[in-house]
């Protein structure tokens, strides 16, 4: 039975530290969405008092902004980002990094104004997605 004690122990020492890079791409996924990108100031609805609503984080907004001349395919709203929406039951985690990756989506075309095309580094789109899929 010495043996059961050595398993645990291999066992915690590759899960731990697997868990910890997962926590730390998360993390990574959190500053890059929230601090760089801001993407919560389109994709986040405002409450009463103007301020961001955190019950409702990136879970897709009516934009408070619009071009002082027509945009062609200019969205007035912005989709729900977090895990088991509409656009992650279309794209899949796959399409959002690729979409992350390349501007394009998943038909090829890139996303209508005003989102910005993006063409992210493959491990900081992976890191987005990952800290999307922990929203909920």
């Amino acid at each position: 039975m010495k043996t059961l004690p050595a398993v645990l122990t291999f066992a915690l020492a590759v899960a731990l530290p697997m868990a910890s890079r997962a926590s730390d791409q998360t993390e990574r996924g959190k500053y890059l969405v929230e601090e760089v990108a801001k993407c919560q100031a389109c994709h986040t609805q405002r409450g009463p008092d103007g301020q961001l609503d955190r019950e409702k984080w990136l879970k897709g907004a009516v934009l408070d902004f619009q071009p002082m001349q027509p945009v062609k395919e200019w969205h007035k709203t912005s989709p729900d980002l977090t895990a088991g929406s509409r656009l992650w039951k279309r794209w899949g985690e796959k399409g959002i990094t690729e979409f992350l990756k390349t501007g394009l989506g998943p038909s090829g075309h890139a996303a209508d104004p005003p989102m910005p095309t993006y063409k992210l580094k493959p491990e900081d789109a992976e890191a987005i997605v990952q800290y999307l899929q922990s929203l909920k």
